[in-house]
């Protein structure tokens, strides 16, 4: 990488050409005054693509770089758009396929139901404050896999590795993502997607978007029982996780489509079958 500075004085094009540099990244955050503009529109000239540092990192990684990404390309850069049809097509294709997908669980329900009845007191289910599209909060709905009452008296809490609040049929539940199925009642009630950012509890949003720019945009869709991030990146229990699963969850919003839902409802089939992300 060349120093902007040094570019006024550099034969970039007959480098470029030289060297066979098809790209040319520029990943500069203060432009004005720096960059040899006659330069690299003549390497434009040349064929040679020229492209900013955050339209390359996306490219490259399927993500978006929100800590070194300049609120104007989010603004005038390409997706971002709400599609009617997509919107319309999407909530359909979820109610339908959840209405399914219940007729289909119920009976492997019924056991679940049992097993979590026999190895501990408490309910079935656990409800737990989300938040939903636009902000919304709304109540999602698990097969429960702690002991009842396991923040009793504690602050919120992310769930940890070897969680000593979760019970044995718990663990099953969740390495499976059994414990998630529920949630197709979530969806049915238009609450949910299959597809889209994992909704998170109000205490973590609230401390999250303090922390981590841009983070308030994932709640500009429906919030899904699987997602872009669940597939691309490790269960995550902190601040550092929250930040790097929001640029897949950006990227998942910026290019959202009914192929990359198809594409994303493969993986998670994957992912469920050999145990990955799970906690």
């Amino acid at each position: 990488m060349v120093d902007a500075q040094k570019l006024k004085e550099f034969d970039l094009v007959g480098y470029a050409l030289e060297h066979r540099i098809h790209s040319i990244v520029i990943s500069l955050k203060d432009r004005r005054g720096t960059l040899p503009i006659h330069n690299i529109l003549a390497c434009k000239m040349h064929g040679i693509d020229v492209m900013e540092w955050a339209t390359f990192y996306e490219k490259n990684t399927n993500k978006i770089d929100i800590m070194n990404i300049n609120p104007s390309h989010l603004i005038l850069g390409d997706g971002f758009q709400r599609n009617r049809l997509t919107i319309l097509v999407k909530g359909a294709m979820d109610r339908i396929l959840a209405f399914l997908g219940l007729l289909l669980f119920l009976p492997v329900g019924l056991v679940i139901s049992l097993l979590i009845r026999l190895e501990s007191p408490g309910p079935v289910f656990y409800s737990q404050e989300r938040v939903g599209l636009n902000g919304r909060p709304f109540r999602i709905l698990k097969f429960r896999s702690m002991v009842a009452d396991a923040e009793k008296g504690l602050a919120p809490q992310w769930a940890s590795q070897n969680d000593p609040r979760i019970t044995r049929i718990g663990a099953f539940l969740r390495k499976t993502r059994l414990d998630e199925v529920p949630q197709l009642i979530n969806i049915l009630k238009g609450e949910m997607s299959f597809v889209g950012p994992r909704p998170e509890r109000p205490f973590f949003v609230a401390e999250l978007e303090k922390s981590i720019p841009f983070y308030q945009l994932r709640h500009v869709t429906k919030p899904g029982l699987s997602g872009w991030a669940q597939i691309r990146y490790r269960y995550g229990a902190t601040v550092e996780d929250a930040a790097k699963k929001l640029e897949y969850d950006l990227y998942y919003i910026k290019n959202l489509s009914i192929f990359l839902d198809l594409m994303i409802f493969l993986e998670t089939i994957q992912v469920i079958l050999f145990g990955k992300g799970s906690r």
